[in-house]
């Protein structure tokens, strides 16, 4: 066996099947098989094979995740089937559950406050504070000068700079400011105008100063991904009565109760808190990643989001006031429908199809109100049932394939366990004492 080789020099300028080659020969041990299951995944359309190839760096293959539908989603009197890509058993199933349990119920509410995005210019000044405040506005005068022309075609839509503030935080560590800027994108995610515009601001910001003999260092120019000015709010509501009969014989005062409670108990304790705000993006990042979206500054928002009190806990709240039952959902949704992966991905297109091409404030609310209606079955589950049963019978397919059940014995398994408790232990035994007996036979 030839000596493999873990380094490379050179590797990004390798062409694709040449990484693949030095990638299985150095770290597989079977490396025809993995190059042809590697090769597998391409796509058979060659133009979105070369996008997909793109998108990212020193890329090798796909990696499938499985696409699928919510229907029944009533969002403000209109609806949708809403798109929702996501690895987890259940997930697009307590959301479409959620989204019909409240489709005769007045459907779900939601509006968009606001749409602000924000980035900084963080930099260190070592002389007279007064000094910065008595020129700050002869310097935002020429911070919008210098940018007036990349910020053109985002002013024509409606958007643009409409904000800049001098924050001190010499309190908190020497000598250090920052420009705090605010932004409107219209449909764009508009990152790259953001950084762009910041960048620039800096250079204004040295050469302003430099002009009148004044130090400034530029530690880095960044958008935030905290945009608590980019809000949507989501809520349900219904006479306690018209929430109707649950299993296990429970009637809608008995789950009204529990279930405020139960979201009362994310908003007292972080470790519910963490684990119940996980349930609500299971539904977000499933409609956020289908829409080529960025799910993770979305999730970092919210779990910002979530210690507005002083400390971490629930993003959801449920009410029980004048016989009226109202579950709501807030936090902040940074989110484009033009440019990047919403334009470049050919299922992200079609997703948009699907949703009948939503604008920005839109496709906000509709993720919101997914993240509401997962939670929700989450926790209508989890104060009846238990999260489990379901839980598990949606996770039995995975359980079967991993144990490379055939066709005949996951009809076998599937119909033995129905109405009986399903865990990984018991459907092997079962397989197990299966394949015994028709080995017997």
């Amino acid at each position: 066996m030839t000596q493999r080789q873990k380094t490379i020099s050179g590797f990004s300028k390798l062409s694709k099947r040449g990484k693949i080659k030095w990638i299985v020969e150095n770290f597989f041990r079977d490396p025809e098989h993995v190059m042809h299951e590697l090769k597998s995944y391409w796509l058979d359309n060659e133009d979105h094979q070369k996008i997909l190839d793109e998108i990212s760096e020193n890329t090798i293959s796909n990696y499938h995740l499985p696409f699928g539908v919510a229907p029944n989603f009533v969002i403000n009197g209109r609806t949708y089937c809403v798109p929702m890509v996501t690895e987890e058993s259940s997930v697009v199933a307590a959301a479409a559950s959620g989204a019909k349990f409240w489709m005769n119920r007045g459907g779900i509410h939601a509006e968009v406050s606001d749409t602000v995005k924000l980035g900084q210019v963080h930099f260190f000044y070592r002389g007279d504070r007064s000094v910065l405040i008595e020129t700050f506005e002869d310097l935002k005068a020429e911070l919008r000068a210098d940018t007036s022309e990349m910020a053109a075609n985002m002013e024509k839509r409606g958007g643009g700079v409409i904000g800049v503030e001098l924050k001190d935080f010499t309190s908190e560590m020497d000598d250090y400011y920052q420009l705090f800027v605010s932004f409107q994108t219209c449909e764009s995610m508009g990152a790259n105008f953001i950084n762009s515009v910041l960048e620039q601001f800096a250079k204004t910001l040295i050469a302003f100063y430099t002009r009148k003999n004044i130090e400034v260092e530029v530690l880095m120019s960044i958008l935030s991904n905290f945009t608590p000015d980019c809000l949507v709010r989501t809520w349900v509501e219904c006479p306690v009565g018209e929430l109707g009969l649950f299993k296990g014989g429970i009637d809608a005062e008995t789950f009204a109760r529990r279930f405020c409670q139960a979201v009362n108990a994310a908003e007292i304790d972080i470790y519910r808190a963490v684990t119940h705000n996980k349930g609500i993006f299971n539904g977000i990042d499933a409609v956020v990643i289908a829409t080529g979206n960025d799910f993770r500054a979305i999730e970092s928002a919210g779990h910002a989001y979530a210690t507005e009190s002083g400390k971490y806990c629930s993003l959801s709240h449920c009410t029980i006031e004048g016989g009226m039952f109202r579950f709501s959902l807030q936090l902040p949704i940074a989110i484009g429908t033009v440019g990047g992966l919403t334009s470049l991905h050919p299922i992200a297109r079609r997703s948009f199809e699907l949703l009948e091409f939503p604008d920005s404030r839109e496709l906000m609310m509709i993720i919101a109100a997914t993240g509401l209606a997962q939670n929700f079955a989450a926790i209508r589950s989890l104060v009846t049932t238990g999260i489990q049963d379901g839980h598990m019978r949606m996770h039995l397919g995975n359980i079967l394939k991993t144990l490379k059940a055939s066709d005949e014995e996951a009809e076998h398994v599937k119909s033995h366990f129905n109405g009986r408790q399903v865990s990984y232990g018991a459907v092997r035994d079962y397989l197990h004492e299966e394949r015994a007996r028709s080995s017997a036979r």
